[in-house]
């Protein structure tokens, strides 16, 4: 399983970044904060591989564009294939990446089934020409670059949010968050839906006031392998983002099967001083 990058599931999810080489106002200030989403299977997708699933993802998300944003993850995954087969896949994700989005952390473990599968600890640092080195304590592997015009995953959540408010639809970008084995980046499309506002119909944690008045996005972002010709995701988010930073009505579909997350809590932090 790889992890739900909760923009970030994504994965995503998180910064006063560029926009085109640009910076860009957000808004609303991303909001410092926990939230918690119950998994389980999406029935709207056929699937002959899972019969049932459940989980949760633990998301915390604290910082702002002054001192960085330290983004905390776990997701577990119990599938049950039938006849008895059944997985449970453990992810730990810690990652920081400052408010410019030069310089980057992370730190993944992947359990399944009690196993250590992913152990990657490392960093990603952009220089002067837009170049990105990383550097991995584990796997221990030489210094490497990464070239080409790759945004982090909290640039890439603002730059989602900017071009929801700029009323753009699509966004193309090539994304590198350390996993699984912090050597590949994916190429993503994200397909930008019109803002909407209220609460009404929402789980109970997206009924506070602040939430209703606030615009949300829907968002599906479509992860690929990097390489030529025709290309199937390797997974799909969607998620509903609002102008926060704060995601709601999770989907991750894995090709095979899909999995629903819906916000079961959500706690707001205080936020800090930053006037960037």
């Amino acid at each position: 399983m790889r992890r739900a990058r909760l923009c970030g599931l994504p994965l995503a999810a998180i910064v006063a970044a560029s926009l085109g080489g640009h910076s860009v106002a957000q808004s609303a200030p991303l909001a410092p904060h926990r939230a918690v989403y119950d998994l389980t299977l999406d029935a709207s997708k056929s699937s002959s591989k899972v019969d049932q699933a459940n989980g949760r993802i633990a998301f915390e998300m604290l910082g702002d564009a002054c001192q960085g944003y330290a983004v905390t993850l776990r997701q577990v995954t119990r599938l049950d294939s039938g006849e008895g087969r059944r997985t449970t896949s453990d992810l730990h994700s810690v990652t920081w990446e400052n408010g410019a989005a030069t310089k980057y952390r992370f730190e993944t473990k992947n359990y399944f089934n009690e196993n250590l599968r992913d152990d990657v600890d490392g960093t990603a640092e952009r220089g002067r020409d837009g170049g990105v080195r990383v550097r991995l304590t584990r796997p221990k592997v030489a210094p490497f670059d990464v070239t080409g015009a790759v945004v982090f995953p909290t640039e890439h959540l603002n730059k989602l949010l900017a071009a929801g408010a700029a009323d753009e639809r699509i966004l193309e970008a090539k994304v590198y968050d350390g996993a699984p084995d912090g050597k590949k980046v994916y190429d993503t499309l994200a397909v930008i839906g019109e803002a909407t506002t209220g609460g009404e119909g929402l789980e109970e944690p997206a009924r506070t006031p602040m939430l209703s008045a606030m615009k949300r996005y829907p968002v599906t972002v479509s992860y690929f392998e990097q390489g030529a010709g025709e290309r199937t995701p390797a997974y799909v988010l969607g998620f509903e983002l609002y102008e926060n930073g704060i995601s709601r009505a999770l989907k991750l579909d894995y090709g095979g099967f899909a999995l629903r997350g819906e916000l079961a809590k959500l706690e707001l932090l205080k936020p800090t001083d930053c006037d960037r």
